[in-house]
C-alpha cells in the first residue's frame, strides 16, 4: 500500500494466485515436474542477481526449461532470458501459459519485423511535431521515465491524419526503445531493471479525447502492447487526472489487465505535489518543469494537428504498414443522384447511434430516415437499391425509387448541411425499434433568387466537384441503452478546446439528437 491517500490505487478485480513451491507448473496432472539436479537446471548466482532479480528455484527451473524448448522448436531469434520472464511472471510462471502467449508473440513479432522497427522505421513529421511523449530522465529505482502529456495531444487529429498503422508502430517503438533502455540501465546502476515507469500528465483532458473512434483505436493498441510487452511497466503514475477521467477509464480499465492496474497511480489536482506524490517515486531535480518543476522536459507540447494534414483511407493503405487489416474509417463516394446508405438496424429503442464523419470532397447533405421494414439487399444493376465499387469508395443505396416518404420510411432529424472540408460529430437517441438509414447526399449549389447568373462562389465551389462527385470518410457505432447512461459524455466529442463548433445543432420532438460541425 501506499503511504499516502493522495494517490487513488486501483483496485484488482480479483488477485490472481502466484506460485509457490508446491503449486503446479501448468501440467495436465496439475503436480510439478520433477527438477533434475544436473548443472544444466542451474544459472550462475551472480548472473542471477546482476542481470534477472530474485528468483526460487522453481522459477529459475521453469526459466531454463522454457529457454531450452525454444533453442529446440524455434527458428531464428529467441528471446533474451529477461524478456522469457516478463512471459513467466505474466503468467505466474505456469509454464504453458507462457509459453503459448509467447510463441504468438514472436510468430506477430517476425510477421511485422518488429525486431527491427527502431532501426528501420523513421516516424512521419507530424509525430515528431504532435505526439506529446518522450524519455525522461530515470525514477528513484533506475527504471527509465517515460513522459505523456495526453491532455495536450489532439487524438483525433494523429489518427486522421496518420491512420492507425502508424499511430500502432509508433507506440511499438516506444516500447521497443523502453527495452533497450532498460538493458542499458541493468548495466549503469548494476542491477536488474526489466521495466520502465511512465508518468501522464491529463492536464487540459476533455470531451474531445473521448471521441470513440480514438477510443477504440487506443484499445486496440493497448490489447496489442499487453499481448507482446508483459510486465515491462513497473508503474504507472497518472497526474491531474480531471472530472472527465473516470469516463475514460470506465472505457479503457477492462481491457488492462490486473496485475498491470495494481501499478497505476492516480492524483486529482495538486495532490501529487504532497506526501506519497511525485517527490516519492522521482527525484526532485528531474520533475519536469511544467508540473511545478526546475528541469525543463523537451516532450513537445503536442497542440491541433492542422486539417490540411488529414489523409483518406485510401493514401493510408497504400503505405507498407499492415499489423492490422482494417481501419476504424470507412470511405464511400457520393454522386448527383446517387447518396451513400448505411443501414442499421435498432432492436432496443433508446438505443443511441453515433457518427463522425469527415466531408472531404464536396458539400453533402446528412439526413437519417426510420422504417419499420428493411430495404432489401443492395444489388448491382437493379431498378431500386444498388451498390457501386469505385476506386475513390463504396456507394451504396437502400432507399428504393418506389419508396415514398412518409409511407415507407420516415424523417427522424432534420437535414444537416456540411460542406467541405467540415468534420461532424453526433449522436441519435431512437424512439423505436425497427431500420435506421444514414445517408449522405450530394448538395447542389442553390441559384441565386436575384439572377440567373451564377454567384462566383458557386462557380469556383462547382469546380472543385468534378463529375458531381462528393466524398465522406465516416465511423458509426450503436450503443445499447442499457449503456447510455454511461456512454452519452463520451459521444460529445466535439467540446473542444481544438475546434471552433457552429451553431448547427439540430433536435427533434421525436429523439434526442445532436450533431456538432467543426471546420
Amino acid at each position: 500500500m501506499q503511504r499516502s491517500v493522495a494517490a487513488i490505487v486501483i483496485p484488482d478485480a480479483a488477485l490472481k494466485e502466484g506460485l509457490s513451491g508446491g503449486e503446479a507448473l501448468g501440467s495436465p496432472g496439475g503436480a510439478p515436474e520433477p527438477v533434475v539436479g544436473t548443472p544444466d537446471d542451474k544459472l550462475d548466482a551472480d548472473y542471477i542477481k546482476r542481470y534477472l532479480g530474485d528468483l526460487t528455484p522453481l522459477q529459475e527451473s521453469c526459466l531454463i526449461r522454457l529457454r531450452q524448448w525454444l533453442q529446440e522448436t524455434h527458428k531464428g531469434k529467441i528471446p533474451k532470458d529477461e524478456h522469457i520472464l516478463r512471459f513467466l511472471r505474466a503468467r505466474d510462471f505456469n509454464i504453458d501459459k507462457a509459453r503459448e502467449i509467447m510463441c504468438q508473440s514472436l510468430t506477430w513479432r517476425k510477421q511485422h519485423q518488429v525486431d527491427y522497427i527502431l532501426d528501420t522505421w523513421n516516424p512521419p513529421q507530424v509525430l515528431q511535431d504532435y505526439y506529446a511523449g518522450g524519455w525522461h530522465h530515470h525514477d528513484k529505482d533506475g527504471r527509465p521515465l517515460y513522459v505523456l502529456r495526453l491532455g495536450q495531444m489532439d487524438t483525433k487529429g494523429l489518427v486522421r491524419a496518420l491512420g492507425e498503422e502508424a499511430l500502432l508502430r509508433y507506440v511499438l517503438s516506444i516500447n521497443e526503445e523502453g527495452l533497450r533502455r532498460c538493458e542499458e540501465n541493468t548495466k549503469v546502476f548494476g542491477r536488474p531493471i526489466s521495466s520502465w515507469t511512465c508518468l501522464v500528465d491529463l492536464e487540459g483532458l476533455n470531451m474531445r479525447h473521448l471521441w470513440r473512434p480514438g477510443v477504440k483505436a487506443l484499445l486496440r493498441i493497448i490489447e496489442v502492447v499487453e499481448a507482446n510487452y508483459p510486465e515491462t511497466l513497473g508503474r504507472l503514475l497518472i497526474l491531474r487526472a480531471p472530472r472527465v477521467f473516470p469516463v475514460l477509464w470506465t472505457l479503457v480499465s477492462p481491457f488492462i489487465d490486473d496485475n498491470t492496474r495494481r501499478k497505476f497511480l492516480i492524483y486529482a489536482g495538486n495532490d501529487y505535489q504532497g506526501p506519497g506524490g511525485l517527490l516519492d517515486y522521482i527525484d526532485k531535480e528531474i520533475i519536469p518543469d511544467f508540473l511545478s518543476g526546475e528541469c525543463m522536459c523537451e516532450v513537445p507540447e503536442g497542440g491541433l494537428v492542422p486539417k490540411s494534414l488529414y489523409r483518406t483511407a485510401e493514401e493510408l493503405e497504400n503505405e507498407d504498414l499492415k499489423l492490422w487489416t482494417e481501419s476504424i474509417y470507412q470511405s464511400a463516394s457520393v454522386f448527383k443522384g446517387a447518396p451513400h446508405e448505411i443501414l442499421i438496424q435498432i432492436v432496443d429503442a433508446s438505443s443511441v447511434i453515433t457518427w463522425d464523419f469527415d466531408v472531404c470532397k464536396g458539400d453533402i447533405v446528412f439526413n437519417i430516415y426510420h422504417s419499420k421494414r428493411s430495404p432489401q439487399p443492395p444489388k448491382k444493376d437493379s431498378l431500386g437499391a444498388h451498390s457501386i465499387t469505385s476506386p475513390g469508395g463504396n456507394n451504396v443505396q437502400l432507399i428504393d425509387k418506389v419508396w415514398q416518404l412518409g409511407r415507407d420510411y420516415s424523417m427522424v432529424e432534420s437535414p444537416l448541411i456540411c460542406k467541405e472540408g467540415e468534420s461532424v460529430q453526433g449522436s441519435h437517441v431512437t424512439r423505436w425499434p425497427g431500420f435506421y438509414i444514414l445517408q449522405w447526399k450530394f448538395h447542389s449549389m442553390p441559384a441565386c433568387a436575384a439572377t440567373n447568373l451564377p454567384r462566383v462562389d458557386d462557380v469556383l465551389a462547382s469546380l472543385q466537384v468534378s463529375s458531381h462527385k462528393c466524398k465522406v470518410m465516416y465511423y458509426t457505432e450503436v450503443i445499447g441503452s442499457e449503456d447510455f447512461r454511461g456512454s452519452m459524455t463520451s459521444l460529445e466529442s466535439s467540446h473542444s478546446g481544438f475546434s471552433q463548433l457552429s451553431a448547427a445543432t439540430t433536435s427533434s420532438s421525436q429523439s434526442h439528437s445532436s450533431s456538432m460541425i467543426s471546420r
